[in-house]
């Protein structure tokens, strides 16, 4: 078998709930939801950590954060050497490889294994939150145009949708009828109670016309930078078939968490560990290779991608990943077994750890939540998908035998890999600090 080119392309901040071919009621995705009818989608993908930090460096090793150490921004720790990692294992079987990113800038171990990083965001005060999927493709396809004819490994990290929701003019007019300044809505109200609602109500959401009100005028501009950044997924994909690349290129979507929009009390923000912000797409697509239009229903996650991109293009998958591969799902090859259990962390406004089955998720605080939340939460995702209802009063039981089980799995890790702490104990809330100062 000839070796696949691999693109992997990953929109930061994207949830897979508010996109089409996940069942999303507004048509935020034509080109994705294209994607996905050409190829395989996963329809259970987890995050094992959340935000950015942790949920890249899960991607490219393919070790739960547990293993990799990475469970947090502001963080002291730095990715072991010997940490396998995704763009050096094919650079080393002769690929080239590239990353269109600005996640090095950062963190230098995001640039292992890159031959070219190339970063458009340097060109703005804002860096990667004022860069645009316009200027990413303009980068992109040029690339991919020079080194068509070399076997190659290329990453590409778009950063619309993620806050600030600026979508382009030509946008502005989708998805949103009603009145953002209506003095009678207040919807957004309890924002404002939250510092970093404050802020934003004092700068981006003050317009000519007022202080936005209304909750879905914001969630309706996060709708169209979607929009936005699926046309320019389009138009990427567009080249790769141009260049004759398709039948040869394997092509995956993913992301490296959701987004809160008013779940839960959280205001567009990328924290709390319920399925908006844990659960993201994954869409696979080589022509004559992967199955077309097949929709897979087990349960993944993060730290699966790697050694299933590994599988695909015929490597070897390092024994120090933790995730595993679900290629021949892909193909149709053979069977292979999803997650019974999704472990998760998060390091953020929150110190907290979650532990997903099929029916319930349970989550355990290491620390009191900022905003109130109780300490223990239990939710029947069959009955209430959404996580409104916190049941560990109504089912102790469950609530009792999930934290044994996740305090046992986190304890033989630790022994395990030779560790003593907790990490989220170790580093708490991360933005403790900046939430102290602006309240």
């Amino acid at each position: 078998m000839d070796r696949p080119n691999i693109v992997l392309i990953s929109v930061d901040t994207l949830g897979a709930n508010h996109l089409g071919c996940y069942g999303y009621r507004r048509a935020t995705s034509p080109h994705i939801d294209a994607l996905a009818d050409e190829g395989v989608l996963c329809e259970r993908l987890f995050c094992p950590a959340i935000p950015t930090f942790p949920s890249y460096t899960t991607l490219y090793t393919g070790q739960h954060p547990i293993t990799h150490g990475i469970v947090a921004h502001p963080c002291n720790n730095e990715l072991d050497k010997e940490a396998p990692f995704l763009p050096w294992l094919f650079l080393q079987e002769g690929y080239t490889t590239c990353a269109l990113d600005s996640l090095m800038r950062s963190r230098l171990w995001f640039g292992r294994g890159y031959e070219f990083y190339i970063d458009p965001s340097l060109r703005h005060t804002l860096l990667h939150l004022a860069l645009t999927c316009e200027e990413v493709n303009a980068r992109a396809i040029p690339w991919l145009r020079a080194h068509a004819d070399e076997p190659f490994f290329l990453f590409i990290h778009y950063w619309d949708p993620h806050w600030p929701y600026n979508p382009p003019a030509r946008y502005r007019k989708l998805f949103y009828q009603g009145n953002p300044t209506d003095p009678n809505n207040h919807s957004l109200d309890a924002w404002w109670q939250y510092p970093l609602g404050a802020a934003a109500r004092d700068t981006w959401l003050r317009t000519a016309q007022g202080v936005i009100t209304d909750a879905e005028y914001v969630v309706a501009l996060y709708d169209q930078e979607i929009r936005y950044v699926d046309d320019g997924v389009g138009a990427l994909i567009g080249a790769v078939d141009e260049l004759g690349l398709g039948e040869r290129t394997l092509v995956l979507l993913t992301g490296d968490h959701g987004e809160s929009m008013t779940e839960h009390g959280i205001f567009f923000e990328h924290y709390g560990l319920y399925d908006c912000t844990l659960h993201v797409p994954l869409i696979a697509r080589w022509p004559g290779r992967v199955l077309q239009g097949l929709r897979l229903p087990h349960t993944f996650q993060v730290s699966d991608i790697a050694p299933t991109v590994l599988e695909a293009a015929g490597l070897s998958i390092p024994k120090a990943m933790d995730g595993h591969s679900f290629w021949k799902l892909m193909t149709g090859e053979g069977q292979v077994d999803g997650h019974e259990r999704v472990i998760s962390l998060e390091c953020y406004w929150e110190a907290k750890w979650s532990l997903r089955s099929d029916q319930y998720k349970f989550i355990l605080a290491r620390e009191p939540d900022p905003s109130g939340k109780p300490p223990r939460e239990l939710y029947d995702l069959k009955a209430d998908p959404v996580e409104e209802h916190n049941i560990v009063a109504e089912r102790p039981e469950v609530a009792e035998a999930m934290e044994v089980e996740l305090e046992g799995w986190i304890a033989d890790r630790l022994r395990a890999l030779g560790r003593a702490e907790d990490p989220v104990r170790v580093h708490g809330v991360s933005l403790k600090r900046a939430w102290d100062v602006v309240s």
